[in-house]
């Protein structure tokens, strides 16, 4: 009876243990799983945060007397202060030809992951021109996030209607300091840049080993003068 009793008490002892450490093993798990669950939370929340903030993200204005134009692209709105301060020549050819309605209907035809997206192209393949050049104006300013900038060939003096808009400061942007015509800036509408900026791309037929041909053509459906909160000016 005795050895009994010691056997009951043995087996009371490891199933209090069993059920203790299981407890323990629960509460670990939840404590874990609520842990995962707040990460997940809180990415889900930074994603949001960063696509609301480049929403909002309002870049301040040089000069209120410049021009402003208003891109209408496939992804939203893009609206840029055209720098006639800096490149008065080449902003006044970029407002004749959106005057004219010369941009309406264009693709950006060119994008390269984290450096910039180009367009203005009649052809739509980087051969078009608007049969004129104009002569440089570069400048110190930086090309960075946002900056437009006037494509060209190797000669400096080669820039007609094309263009293109910086998705970031880096060595890649870096280098086209002083070398291209900045003449403007995205003010408003950075979610949408990087909206067409991450589009899948592509090998470019006229250069195979630069992946930068969108597999999807992203129309610049309409680019209009406005003022800086987009709305046209008659």
């Amino acid at each position: 009876m005795r050895k009994l009793s010691y056997t009951l008490l043995i087996a009371s002892v490891f199933m209090i243990a069993f059920i203790g450490c299981s407890k323990k093993q629960a509460a670990k798990k939840d404590k874990s799983q609520q842990q995962n669950n707040s990460m997940t939370a809180e990415s889900t929340s930074n994603m949001s945060m960063g696509k609301d903030s480049l929403s909002a993200k309002l870049y301040p204005i040089r000069n209120k007397s410049n021009p402003f134009v208003t891109m209408v692209t496939d992804y939203g709105n893009m609206t840029l202060e055209l720098y006639h301060d800096v490149a008065p020549v080449t902003v006044d050819s970029f407002l004749a030809r959106t005057k004219d309605g010369f941009y309406n209907g264009t693709i950006f035809h060119r994008i390269i992951d984290n450096v910039m997206i180009q367009g203005g192209d009649p052809k739509g393949t980087g051969m078009g021109n608007a049969g004129y050049f104009l002569k440089a104006e570069f400048s110190d300013l930086p090309h960075q996030e946002g900056t437009l900038s006037m494509a060209r060939g190797s000669d400096p003096n080669s820039a007609s209607c094309q263009f293109f808009i910086c998705l970031a400061r880096n060595n890649a942007t870096k280098y086209f300091d002083k070398k291209y015509t900045i003449f403007g800036q995205l003010i408003k509408g950075f979610d949408v840049l990087h909206k067409i900026g991450s589009v899948k791309c592509i090998p470019n037929p006229y250069d195979p080993r630069e992946v930068s041909k969108p597999e999807k053509d992203v129309y610049l459906r309409k680019v209009y003068i406005s003022d800086a909160d987009g709305n046209e000016l008659k």
